[in-house]
């Protein structure tokens, strides 16, 4: 599982929890902090750690990874979850809109999520 496709479940997780805005940032050609930013907003600091939990449990589950260092998650207003190729960005409304994160890393290729609609038997999001 390449950095993208890490990114890709992690956009998924948060899709799961009805995450808001849910934003893929490459930043690999612009930093060495990550391939890959995942951000999105939780309407709560309750969806917010659910959000970051659901992350958490589909990266142990699907691809076998753990977070080398996770941030915020007992404020609940801005949880961080380190992956090494991906850091997972997941805040309140109002701590996105402080921290801007999308125009800080503005340089980075940017692309939305947008989860597909449930059809008849059911399909999964995907990237669009």
């Amino acid at each position: 599982m390449d950095s993208r496709d890490l990114a890709l479940l992690a956009a998924e997780a948060c899709d799961d929890r009805k995450a808001v805005d849910i934003r893929l940032i490459r930043v690999d050609e612009v930093s060495s902090l990550a391939d890959w930013f995942v951000i999105c907003s939780g309407l709560s600091d309750v969806q917010v750690r659910a959000i970051a939990r659901s992350v958490e449990d589909r990266l142990e589950t699907d691809a076998s990874r753990l977070p080398l260092r996770r941030e915020g998650q007992s404020e609940g207003r801005w949880v961080l979850l380190d992956y090494g190729e991906l850091i997972v960005h997941v805040l309140t409304p109002q701590e996105r809109s402080y921290y801007d994160l999308e125009s800080f890393w503005g340089h980075g290729e940017q692309e939305r999520y947008v989860g597909a609609p449930l059809e008849v038997g059911g399909a999964g999001p995907v990237a669009g």
